[in-house]
C-alpha cells in the first residue's frame, strides 16, 4: 500500500515537470517558471506528509496483532476468555456437540461439573428436543437427536440397572427428565443426558385397587433449578382423584377429589366406560369400542398451563378425551371426533402449550392422518394439519396403531403394526411431515412403541 502511494505521486510530480517545460515555449514564459517551482515544492510536502501518515498505520495494525510462532499472526484464542465468559459461551453449545468436545482438553471436561458452567445453562431459553425412545426389554436409553437427525444411544443410570428396577417403563418427561414406573408402582425420575436418577417416596392410595388414568410431569425454573411435579390421575369415570409429588417438599400431597364440571353437555351423553360397544369391521371381524392401549402408552395423558390454571388430558378406555382441571378440581369430558362404532387410533399432545389430537382412521379405501384442535367459543373440533394422502395411503389395511408426542411446534409419531414399524416428525408450522430413518443397533434394526420428549439440560437435577 505505502510503495504504491509513493509511485503515484512520483508519477504525478514528473507529469508536472514535464508540463511546465513545454509550456516554456509559451508566451507567459516568467509566469509558468514560477508555478513549476510552486507546484514542484507543493508535490514534495504532500509526499512527506503521506509518508508520514502511511508509516503510521502500518505502525498501528502491528500494534493490534499479536505475534505467533508460525506466520507471525494469530485469531482470538478461547483459552484468553475468563472462567464465567468461557461458560456461557459453551453453554450455548448443542448438548450433543458439548459432549464430545468434553475431550478436547481437562478444562473443557470439567466445564461439565461446574456449578456456574450448569448456571449459564439454565439461562438457556430453549434447546431442540430429544425423544426419548420406548420398547419392550430395552436395556439402554436410545433417543433421537431432532437437532442432527440422528439416532444416539445413552447409557442406563445405574439405578435402573438394579434387578427390582429392569422391567420399569418411562410414563411421563418434561424438561430435561423422565419418570419412570416400577412393577411395584413406584417411580423413579432420572436425567438420561447425566445420568442421576432418585427413587420417589412410595404412594399411600386410599384403595390400592384403583385404576391409574394418567401420570403426568412438569417442572419450573428458578434460580438456576429445576423443580418438578407429578401428577397422577385414578379412579373410573365418574369419580376421578388426583395426587401429586412435589420434589419442592419431597413428599407426595394428599388426594384430592375431581367433580363433574358443572356445564358439562358431555354429562347428558351415555359416555361411561362400562358401556362397549362390538360392531362388525369392513373386514368381517369383531371389534370392541373399549381402547387397548400398549403397556408402554396405556398412561397417555399431557398437561397444560393456561392463565394459571394447570388441565390434565387423557384418553379414557373408550376413546373419550377428559380434561382435569387441577385447579377448580373438576373435569369434564370433550365430544367425540367420530362414531363409537369407527374404526380407528387416536393420541393426544401437547404442541406449544395447547392440546392437539391426532387420529388415524380408514375411509373410502383409504388411510388419513389428521390432526384436531376444540374450538372453545364454537364448542367443536377443528382439523388443522393433515399428512399427505400419499404419505398416510400406505398405511391402508395394515391397522397402524399410532403413539405420538409433543415438542413445541412438532410432535413425533410411531406407527406400529405387526406388518409396519416407521416414525414420522410434523412440524405444524410448515406443515412438513418427513419419515425418519430407521434406527440399527449392532447391525439390528430395532422397533420401538412409542416416545417422550425432552429437552438435554446438564443442569437438571433429580
Amino acid at each position: 500500500m505505502k510503495g504504491k502511494v509513493l509511485n503515484f505521486f512520483m508519477v504525478t510530480l514528473f507529469h508536472d515537470m514535464l508540463m511546465c517545460s513545454f509550456q516554456s515555449y509559451y508566451p507567459y514564459q516568467l509566469l509558468l517558471k514560477n508555478c513549476f517551482f510552486v507546484v514542484v515544492v507543493g508535490n514534495i510536502l504532500v509526499l512527506l506528509f503521506l509518508q508520514l501518515f502511511a508509516l503510521n498505520l502500518w505502525s498501528m495494525e502491528h500494534r493490534l496483532k499479536r505475534k505467533s510462532p508460525e506466520n507471525g499472526f494469530n485469531s482470538f484464542s478461547l483459552d484468553d476468555l475468563n472462567e464465567d465468559v468461557f461458560e456461557k459461551v459453551l453453554s450455548w453449545l448443542p448438548t450433543s456437540s458439548f459432549f464430545r468436545l468434553t475431550s478436547v482438553c481437562k478444562r473443557w471436561k470439567s466445564a461439565a461439573d461446574s456449578a456456574s458452567f450448569k448456571l449459564a445453562c439454565s439461562h438457556i431459553p430453549t434447546r431442540d428436543p430429544w425423544f426419548f425412545m420406548v420398547a419392550p426389554d430395552l436395556n439402554q436409553s436410545v433417543i433421537f437427536d431432532s437437532a442432527e437427525n440422528s439416532w444416539k444411544r445413552l447409557n442406563h443410570p445405574n439405578l435402573l440397572l438394579e434387578d427390582s428396577n429392569k422391567s420399569c417403563i418411562p410414563v411421563a418427561a418434561s424438561n430435561g427428565l423422565v419418570c419412570y414406573r416400577t412393577l411395584s408402582g413406584n417411580f423413579i425420575v432420572s436425567n438420561p443426558v447425566t445420568g442421576s436418577s432418585t427413587e420417589l417416596p412410595p404412594l399411600n392410595f386410599a384403595s390400592e385397587n384403583q385404576s391409574l388414568n394418567a401420570v403426568v410431569m412438569s417442572t419450573t425454573s428458578f434460580n438456576g433449578q429445576i423443580s418438578y411435579k407429578i401428577v397422577l390421575v385414578f379412579g373410573e369415570l365418574p369419580n376421578l382423584s388426583f395426587k401429586v409429588y412435589n420434589s419442592s417438599s419431597a413428599c407426595w400431597e394428599n388426594e384430592n377429589a375431581l367433580g363433574r364440571k358443572v356445564d358439562d353437555s358431555s354429562a347428558d351423553c351415555d359416555s361411561t366406560d362400562d358401556n362397549v360397544v362390538y360392531f362388525l369391521s369392513k373386514a368381517g371381524n369383531v371389534v370392541a369400542s373399549s381402547m387397548q392401549r400398549s403397556p408402554t402408552k396405556q398412561y397417555s395423558s399431557v398437561i397444560t398451563n393456561k392463565d394459571g390454571q394447570e388441565v390434565v388430558y387423557f384418553l379414557s378406555s373408550s376413546g373419550t378425551v377428559v380434561a382435569c382441571n387441577l385447579t377448580c378440581k373438576c373435569f369434564f369430558e370433550y365430544p367425540r371426533l367420530l362414531p363409537v362404532f369407527c374404526e380407528y387410533s387416536i393420541d393426544i399432545v401437547e404442541c406449544n402449550g395447547e392440546m392437539l389430537v391426532v387420529l388415524l382412521s380408514e375411509f373410502l379405501e383409504t388411510t388419513s392422518l389428521r390432526v384436531w384442535r376444540f374450538d372453545e367459543t364454537n364448542r367443536c373440533w377443528q382439523q388443522i394439519a393433515a399428512m399427505p394422502a400419499a404419505m398416510s395411503h400406505e398405511w391402508y389395511g395394515k391397522k397402524p396403531d399410532i403413539n405420538c408426542v409433543g415438542a413445541g411446534s412438532r410432535f413425533f409419531i410411531c406407527l406400529n403394526s405387526p406388518e409396519l414399524c416407521t416414525y414420522v416428525l410434523c412440524d405444524l408450522v410448515t406443515n412438513n411431515w418427513v419419515e425418519l430413518p430407521k434406527c440399527c443397533i449392532n447391525g439390528e434394526v430395532m422397533e420401538f412403541m412409542s416416545a417422550f420428549s425432552f429437552e438435554p439440560r446438564i443442569e437438571a437435577s433429580v
